[in-house]
């Protein structure tokens, strides 16, 4: 009773923090809590006129669908595919970026290369999208314009099914390399100087610093950020993939997120599309204890 009154207490001190609070917390129930009633549809033939409670049972009927479905591992590889791609070269960029920031002597400078690979990230995927299409257009395109000079052919990239992945992910890491940038930039400046005047007196170079100063003391957001990316693996920007989608590059742009789309909204198959989420948000949980787990015993390092 005493520790109630305690923490009572502690709340009315700090009560226009608390109430700061409650409104993202609130949001985050309404909007990813609430709908968690909602999964039942997954193992239920959902009829829309007796409701999520009253419609029956029908176990795990949609999951053997997928799985004995010809495009079950075409869509499944897709997705491991672009996020493999996308994690291999879109995680480090910002880390090698942000060291590059870092090591730049004019504030001036550096402020200014930070503003622009950020200001980048404002840009929609409608945007983007529209100027990839201008990019590869086989006619005045700025990528057959560039085949061109080494006596290459010129090609509607977007028509391309190989085309599809290299334009999704180095995109991605122009439009994002400097938001995700930021909290390396952060991490980098709470380094203790010192270290590197010890450094300096004891005669290492700038490359030096970085690899035996710079990487090891961002070492654990590091580790933090690549588990929270493992965690989001089988997770692809529904968004653009849906867009730079056609009937040409399907074979390899058909991912899970446009695979539910397709099936959920615009065919209502909302217990068969519910369930394909349901199997994606469960790898995406294994991924994510794996990483942890993994991290947690080999360097000692972990989101718990």
């Amino acid at each position: 009773m005493a520790k109630c009154k305690y923490y009572w207490r502690q709340i009315k001190k700090s009560k226009e923090l608390y109430l700061l609070f409650a409104f993202p917390l609130a949001w985050y129930i309404i909007f990813n809590y609430v709908p968690i009633y909602g999964l039942q549809i997954a193992f239920k033939r959902y009829n829309p006129t007796l409701g999520i409670a009253g419609s029956p049972w029908i176990g795990f009927h949609y999951f053997k669908q997928f799985f004995n479905s010809y495009y079950c591992f075409e869509v499944i590889w897709n997705t491991v595919k672009l996020s493999l791609y996308t994690l291999a070269i879109g995680f480090p960029v910002p880390i090698l970026l942000a060291l590059l920031i870092n090591e730049i002597q004019s504030k001036k400078l550096s402020k200014t290369v930070q503003n622009i690979t950020y200001m980048t990230n404002f840009l929609s995927v409608v945007v983007i999208v529209s100027m990839l299409n201008i990019f590869s257009d086989p006619s005045y395109g700025l990528f057959n314009k560039i085949t061109g000079l080494f006596g290459a052919e010129s090609v509607d990239f977007m028509a391309k099914a190989a085309s599809f992945s290299p334009l999704y992910v180095l995109s991605n890491v122009w439009q994002f390399m400097g938001f995700n940038a930021i909290i390396y930039i952060a991490a980098l400046a709470a380094i203790d100087p010192t270290y590197y005047e010890a450094a300096s007196i004891d005669g290492a170079s700038r490359f030096q610093k970085i690899i035996h100063i710079s990487v090891p003391c961002i070492m654990t957001t590091i580790i933090i950020m690549f588990i929270l990316r493992i965690g989001n693996l089988m997770t692809v920007g529904f968004e653009k993939v849906l867009l730079m989608q056609n009937s040409v590059n399907t074979s390899t742009s058909e991912i899970i997120s446009t695979f539910i789309y397709k099936n959920g909204i615009q065919k209502g198959q909302f217990g068969y599309s519910t369930a394909v989420g349901l199997i994606n948000s469960v790898i995406n949980f294994i991924l994510l204890i794996s990483a942890n787990t993994l991290s947690k015993k080999t360097t000692k390092t972990g989101l718990w």
